[in-house]
């Protein structure tokens, strides 16, 4: 199985006032290769989502050393805008909402500039039913601007609709199930199976075993003090949700 993306002792964090950078991530070691799905689980203030922010090249955060590599190129000198027409997508823990712009403008806007070119009306509205299809989303959202006034669940959603149509090669899903109800997370965790494929990848950012139950892991990696403690299959996830962190926690200490 080729090799997607490559984390090599990865220090980073986020640079204060005085110029310094406070170290979050401590040394991380990651291989994810194409078609797998991973598990990130972990307590509070591990550095999980910092991980993913890294991955993507948001502007807060600094490398202090090691590299990423994806598809065999480093990330670190690409602004976010190449990374994500490279082909990876972030889904955030908090969307932000964008009122004025609607989701079919957005929708069409971005995949236009992942894709090098406007797509014809006719493909487009093709491609965006399937994918509403897909995510049971009412065709009166298109209409709506981008997650303005919508619930937790439907700001999920929207995030994973935008992933269905742009067809990433990576996916990195930072706690998409947090604040999501029961029927909310079975839709959502559907549309993320059903995303995947032989050659497109996910990283999955949870705290909670229960979207495992629809997403089947390959590899659950336990992320505490900055980096990867543990790895294993995804009975590893019902074993963190029987006994907790701490047993690992200590054999890290």
């Amino acid at each position: 199985m080729a090799e997607l993306l490559k984390i090599s002792n990865l220090r980073a964090g986020v640079e204060t006032e005085s110029g310094e950078v406070q170290e979050i991530l401590k040394g991380v070691d990651l291989t994810i290769g194409e078609g797998e799905v991973h598990a990130i689980m972990g307590p509070n203030g591990s550095g999980k989502s910092t991980l993913s922010n890294v991955i993507m090249g948001h502007p807060k955060y600094k490398v202090i050393s090691g590299d990423i590599f994806f598809r065999g190129e480093s990330l670190l000198e690409k602004p976010t805008d190449e990374r994500a027409r490279a082909g990876i997508f972030l889904c955030f823990q908090y969307p932000t909402s964008i009122p004025g712009v609607t989701i079919g403008n957005f929708l069409r806007t971005i995949l236009k500039s992942v894709r090098g070119k406007d797509l014809p009306v006719k493909e487009f509205r093709k491609e965006l039913k399937e994918a509403t299809a897909l995510l049971e989303v009412p065709d009166t959202w298109i209409g709506r601007y981008v997650n303005d006034g919508f619930s937790g669940g439907e700001k999920k959603r929207n995030e994973i609709l935008q992933m269905t149509l742009l067809k990433p090669k990576l996916s990195v899903l930072d706690e998409t199930d947090s604040g999501l109800d029961i029927d909310a997370l079975r839709i959502i965790s559907e549309g993320i199976t059903k995303n995947k494929s032989a050659d497109r990848s996910i990283l999955l950012i949870t705290h909670y075993q229960r979207m495992l139950n629809y997403v089947t892991p390959d590899f659950v990696h336990v992320f505490a003090q900055g980096k990867i403690l543990k790895t294993g299959g995804s009975e590893l996830a019902l074993e963190l949700e029987e006994k907790g962190y701490d047993w690992i926690l200590n054999g890290a200490n």
